[in-house]
């Protein structure tokens, strides 16, 4: 049944990129019964179908609303979303998690090197205090492979985490501090240091937790309070099983298997491969769910295919990776 084998994905070369994309796509159609449906609503003849700009995407809200899913399985585990008692959070039924640690773990090895070199800290109380976060997962994952003892997760144990970070500095070993946007401000705060070998990374996130900042805010606060010169940044959500990863600057580049476009804010059929407005995903390792969605995050495509998140629509909810930026 499988369009191609899963193994190939993530070692997928541009020039492969569109096969791929198309294969998937008449895959999910016939096996994806929620997707097939809004495809058939939405595009008067499927033949007509030739590009990946051209394949509808299915609205993230769909996760909220449906049981997403390509083929008829018992899904092993899900991941849903952060929210409110105000909202309904997303659910991404996954039937291979081991697709997902294989694309999270040459995702950042194509950005930052073996993870085994790393100290891997995560910073992530708001996610560790709630079950089924993909990036709780993605990090203890990391943490494991990474077989670092001073590695691991802290919830607001912040004197005990200033000081492993001191002994990491001293001795020169690389350390990833991966964080929720609040919680890194709120250690940046009480604990600031000077830090030379560790690479700070926020996955957004304010919540409420603090005033709405802008991302160029954010990552000022952030570089004073650690002496860094530029914070990076991941860019993941509940319903993609891979992650972009921004290095400062807040413009972010997708692995292979990933690609993001840009859609019409009024005419949402309008997409184009780099241009302004609402951001739509191609996530190959989405195999079993859906690989084409349509996201409620606006920014800008550039014709690289970096991309830069902006913010969110009016009316969309707030979520945890909202991180408003002008």
């Amino acid at each position: 049944m499988l369009p191609f084998e899963v193994n190939n994905i993530f070692s997928i070369r541009p020039a492969d990129f569109e096969k791929y994309c198309m294969d998937t796509f008449h895959f999910q159609y016939r096996h994806n019964q929620v997707y097939r449906s809004w495809c058939d609503l939405v595009c008067k003849d499927i033949a007509t179908v030739m590009t990946p700009a051209q394949v509808p995407a299915l609205p993230i809200s769909f996760f909220k609303t449906h049981r997403v899913v390509t083929t008829d399985f018992e899904p092993p585990l899900y991941f849903e979303s952060s929210g409110t008692t105000q909202t309904v959070n997303s659910r991404h039924w996954v039937k291979d998690p081991d697709i997902y640690r294989r694309s999270f773990t040459h995702a950042f090895e194509q950005f930052y090197g073996p993870v085994p070199e790393w100290c891997i800290i995560g910073l992530l109380p708001a996610y560790l205090e709630r079950q089924h976060s993909s990036l709780v997962m993605m990090v203890d994952e990391m943490v494991k492979m990474s077989g670092h003892t001073a590695g691991g997760f802290y919830l607001y144990e912040h004197e005990k985490l200033a000081n492993t970070l001191r002994q990491l500095e001293a001795a020169r070993q690389k350390t990833l501090l991966i964080g929720v946007t609040f919680a890194l401000l709120d250690f940046a705060e009480t604990h600031p240091q000077q830090l030379e070998h560790t690479i700070v990374m926020e996955t957004g996130g304010m919540k409420g937790r603090k005033r709405e900042m802008t991302r160029a805010e954010v990552h000022e606060q952030l570089c004073t309070g650690f002496g860094v010169k530029q914070v990076h940044a991941e860019y993941g959500m509940t319903e993609l099983l891979s992650q972009a990863y921004s290095k400062g600057e807040g413009r972010f580049y997708c692995p292979p298997w990933m690609k993001v476009l840009v859609r019409d804010e009024e005419d949402p059929l309008h997409v184009q491969t780099s241009g302004r407005g609402l951001l739509q995903i191609i996530d190959l390792a989405n195999l079993y769910s859906v690989s084409f969605i349509a996201t409620e995050d606006v920014g800008i495509v550039y014709e690289d295919g970096s991309f830069e998140v902006w913010g969110r629509l009016d009316h969309s909810d707030i979520r945890g990776c909202s991180l408003l930026v002008v």
